[in-house]
């Protein structure tokens, strides 16, 4: 049975919407568990082993999140995402409360905790995809960009509240407390998504007779053949490429070599999220902002210059306004690039689209750290900084440069 399209006058803004409220306080509160999981795993593992122990254990979801992520799109699209993001986070909050209940017991070591992140990284290449189809099936698709707004917003709220219930989780109860908190704040998703309400879409030709492969197949053929997504494809990969080694390792060994401390480290990331969330917050408010494409390679390029910057900011005052910089800019290119993907995309094909536009970012780009790192070592920190912001502008010039994409306009 096809949807009815609800004619433009009636149509709900994202902000009034209860289901799509729901669905962002369920992905808001599983977002804080995420953030307090990464700070209690981080902490716990570094208790149980040694650095080198601990690093592995911190990237040993990103080994299955890559490999298994495209297959995600395919499950998503194949059961439905509001099905799928449910059993995702049940599954999650299930895994992280039985660690806690055994770190609480006992003292086991390191595996369940490498066991533990080996799960988050199978679930996450399921949900990613999931988690990017279900808007579509909450709102119209003039609503869309909004909705990434919100979703940013939401990002960057949790990645600021986050940390420090974490940190107030291990203070008072050590690994277990701040496994047990995560558990929790991702359990509280799961009711909330089971009362949204999602809209049927019509299936793509063949669907009913079609298997994962060749489901998988035809959102490659989508992808490929279409004259907006294809080139939105290699600039989101080039951006997310050139941009996210510097702003996590680079800027680690950056606040080191210039004696910033962790402090200053953490002033230059509140500068970045400061400028990310005012570019969030601005689509969540506009709705849509014209000349989509355009705005979206400008801002990409222009925010690359800003990453070189980075290395030659000469004090952490420059440093802290620099980033704020990148944030903005990188900050609305990425939340256009996500409006432009969920509303240039037919929504039975969004969860493998989805898949593919997250697989550089969440399941290769964090297989490149220690390249990234070992590079820095043996160049130093300018000429990496320099590379990679030219890769990250790459992807602002393939904007520029076709004409399909640069001329791409939201939804009014």
């Amino acid at each position: 049975m096809t949807a009815t399209l609800i004619p433009p006058a009636t149509v709900q803004a994202a902000h009034r919407n209860p289901d799509v409220l729901r669905w962002l306080a369920a992905y808001t509160s599983s977002m804080l568990g995420d953030s307090v999981y990464y700070l209690a795993l981080s902490w716990a593992a570094v208790q149980a082993g040694t650095p080198a122990q601990a690093g592995l254990v911190m990237s040993a979801s990103a080994l299955p999140r890559a490999v298994l992520m495209l297959g995600g799109g395919v499950i998503a699209d194949r059961f439905g995402p509001r099905r799928v993001v449910i059993a995702s986070d049940a599954v999650r909050c299930a895994a992280v409360l039985a660690v806690a209940a055994l770190l609480f017991l006992t003292s086991p070591g390191l595996w369940p905790l490498a066991l533990l992140a080996l799960v988050f990284g199978t679930v996450d290449a399921v949900f990613v995809p999931a988690v990017g189809a279900l808007p579509a099936r909450l709102t119209e698709t003039s609503q869309l960009a909004r909705v990434q707004g919100m979703r940013g917003l939401a990002i960057r709220f949790s990645s600021v509240v986050g940390a420090p219930l974490g940190g107030l989780g291990v203070a008072v109860g050590g690994a277990p407390a701040a496994f047990a908190l995560a558990g929790l704040l991702i359990a509280v998703s799961v009711p909330l998504l089971v009362f949204v309400r999602v809209r049927d879409l019509p299936a793509p030709d063949g669907a009913g007779n079609s298997t994962a492969w060749r489901d998988l197949g035809s959102g490659l053929r989508y992808i490929r053949r279409h004259r907006v997504l294809a080139p939105l494809m290699l600039a989101i990969a080039l951006g997310d490429l050139g941009f996210v080694g510097p702003l996590n390792v680079g800027l680690t060994l950056l606040a080191d070599r210039r004696g910033w401390g962790a402090s200053g480290m953490g002033w230059v990331l509140a500068g970045f999220g400061v400028g990310a969330g005012s570019a969030a917050l601005l689509l969540a408010v506009r709705g849509r902002l014209p000349r989509a494409g355009l705005v979206t390679g400008c801002a990409c390029t222009v925010g690359a210059v800003a990453v070189g910057a980075l290395a030659y900011a000469p004090t952490l005052a420059a440093a802290v306004g620099t980033a704020l910089a990148v944030g903005l800019l990188t900050g609305l290119s990425g939340a256009m690039c996500a409006a432009l993907l969920q509303t240039q995309t037919e929504p039975a094909y969004l969860g493998r689209v989805t898949a593919v536009s997250s697989l550089v970012s969440l399941g290769l780009t964090p297989l490149s750290m220690p390249f990234l790192a070992a590079a820095i070592g043996a160049w130093g920190l300018r000429p990496v900084y320099v590379v990679s912001a030219a890769v990250c502008a790459l992807g602002g010039v393939v904007a520029l440069v076709v004409p399909a994409l640069r001329t791409a306009e939201l939804p009014r």
